[in-house]
Parts: structure tokens; C-alpha cells; sequence
């Protein structure tokens, strides 16, 4: 048997995520992904990984332990979930080393949602339609290509050697919550449907993240939104994609989605909105900001060639 992490303790979240699953939606199978996908490609980069490698996406911590049987050197980046090796805190923002025997453990959450745990070359994993994202709704991806969560008992390998480790660039900003978040969203068809007060109060509220929020979507609360349609053809959904239903409070879609839906919507957030909002505990208060598709292209260009 391959020696890697055995996990101890399972917590109650921790996926097996890459870059996502793309060119199938018309078989009705989702992206996945990582939520928090510049976090994810930031664990990435600094071990010499390519940025669709599969790594572990952990969520609220949970007192998830890993052990290592062998020396190993990851990359942890993205919120503060009181990572410990041993008993010595962890910043999750750099590479570290795990001897044999070290344990390696996540409590809770203290500043954002998610973070990311890279392995030299990737993470072993079934490979499903071009991508080994674990996708709990459809039981496909993850360890077992199951869809299921990390369980005690489960081994973690890797595919790569370990290369120089690399340091996060000064100035580098990751997507974790702030006060209030401004998320960029690009305006859809359908906004036309809304009434003038509906978009003044859409655009000038703020938000609160609701309990009811998973990968699938995330539900805001605040004044209802009125719209003009009481429903549609059921189509496509982008990333991002903000529907209303009838009781007016908005359902950011995320990368767990349906691949079609019937409820009218305002437009979608950006990826990188995307990627913030997963970092949001609920109670966070988040803020609507109308954008361009030429600027939010223009930003995603941007984002993407930190990279290149």
C-alpha cells in the first residue's frame, strides 16, 4: 500500500476538488470545482502544480486529523481554520513539511469558510468525465468516486515529487470575507423584468448570507425583489447565476448547481465574486455591485494572468 495521509478524523466537509468539469452540462452534470478557486490555484502554484491538480478542499474544519507515514511537503491557502501541526499553529497562506507521524488538524472557523490543502503533482483520485471534483448531488468524484466526504479510515496520495516550494507574491490578496463584500455581478435579460424599485434596492441594500447555503447555491435575505415574470423556460445557468423565486430573495447558484432552472434572474455574479461569496460564513453582510461584461472579462483576464 502506498504510504501518504491517513485520515484520522473525518470532519464534516472535506472534498476532493480540482479545476471543475467542464463540456458536459447537456448531460445535466454540473462543474464542481473548487468553490474558492483562487485560494485552490494559490495551493497550487506554490508547489509547481498545474492549476486544474486536485486538492482538498476542507470546510468549517470539524477537527478533521490527518497523519502523515511519510515525509511530505503541501501547500495550505485560503480561511483560518485554526490548522495545527501538532500542537504548533498553521497560517494558511504558505508551504509546510509533515514528518512521518505528524498530525496534521483543522478546528474552526475564524476568518472565512474554505481552505485549500495542494500535494506535490495533485492528488490521486478517479478520474470522471475529465475531472476528479467530488460532486456529493450526483455521487460522482472524490476518493472513491462516490461523491462522498472524507471518511476516517481514508488514505490520501499524491502523484508528484516535491519541487522547490515557492512563496505568495507581496500584495497577494485572497477572497476571504470583509465587513460588508462587494460582489461584481454582469446583468442578465431578464433584469429588464424587475421593477425600477426592485433594481435600486437590489443594487443599494446589504445582503445577508442565509443559513441555507451550500455548494449548490447560497441564499440572500433582505428586502424582496419584485419581478414581472413569475417564472421562464427552464435554461442554462452560468456560474453565479442570482435567481429570484417567488418570495424575492435571492439564490446565488454555485458550483454545485443544476445545469437549467426555471426562476427568472438578475444577472451573475463574477468568478471571482464567486470565489469570496464561498468564503462567507452566514450572518456575513455582502453588498450587490452592477458591473460590465466588458469589465468583469477585462478583470478575469487579469485575475487569470497572475498564473501565466
Amino acid at each position: 500500500m502506498t504510504p501518504g495521509l491517513f485520515v484520522k478524523q473525518a470532519g464534516p466537509l472535506a472534498l476532493i476538488q480540482d479545476a471543475g468539469r467542464f463540456g458536459v452540462s447537456h448531460l445535466g452534470v454540473t462543474q464542481g470545482g473548487a468553490a474558492d478557486w483562487i485560494s485552490c490555484r494559490w495551493a497550487n502554484w506554490l508547489l509547481g502544480n498545474s492549476p486544474e491538480n486536485a486538492a482538498l478542499e476542507i470546510v468549517m474544519g470539524g477537527n478533521l486529523t490527518l497523519e502523515a507515514e511519510v515525509e511530505v511537503t503541501l501547500a495550505l491557502v485560503g480561511a483560518d481554520l485554526e490548522a495545527r501541526l501538532d500542537d504548533k499553529p498553521l497560517t494558511a497562506r504558505g508551504t509546510f513539511t509533515l514528518a512521518p507521524g505528524q498530525r496534521l488538524s483543522f478546528r474552526q472557523p475564524k476568518d472565512g469558510l474554505r481552505t485549500y490543502l495542494a500535494f506535490p503533482g495533485g492528488l490521486i483520485a478517479p478520474e470522471v468525465l475529465g475531472s476528479r471534483a467530488c460532486t456529493a448531488r450526483e455521487q460522482i468524484g472524490g476518493l472513491h468516486d462516490d461523491g462522498r466526504p472524507l471518511q476516517a479510515g481514508d488514505r490520501l496520495v499524491w502523484q508528484g515529487s516535491e519541487l522547490a516550494p515557492r512563496f505568495l507574491p507581496r500584495g497577494v490578496q485572497l477572497p476571504l470575507p470583509r465587513p460588508v463584500c462587494a460582489l461584481p455581478i454582469v446583468l442578465g435579460s431578464q433584469a429588464a423584468q424587475f421593477a425600477g424599485r426592485s433594481l435600486y434596492q437590489a443594487f443599494n441594500q446589504t445582503w445577508t448570507v442565509d443559513q441555507r447555503a451550500d455548494r449548490m447555491g447560497i441564499r440572500l435575505t433582505g428586502s424582496p425583489l419584485d419581478s414581472a415574470l413569475s417564472g421562464i423556460v427552464s435554461e442554462g445557468i452560468p456560474l453565479g447565476g442570482v435567481q429570484i423565486p417567488p418570495d424575492g430573495q435571492p439564490i446565488v447558484l454555485m458550483n454545485d448547481r443544476q445545469t437549467i432552472g426555471g426562476y427568472p434572474r438578475i444577472g451573475a455574479l463574477t468568478p471571482s465574486a464567486c470565489a469570496r461569496l464561498a468564503q462567507c460564513l452566514p450572518g456575513a453582510q455582502v453588498r450587490l455591485q452592477p458591473i460590465s461584461a466588458t469589465q468583469a472579462q477585462m478583470t478575469h483576464r487579469r485575475q487569470l494572468g497572475v498564473w501565466a
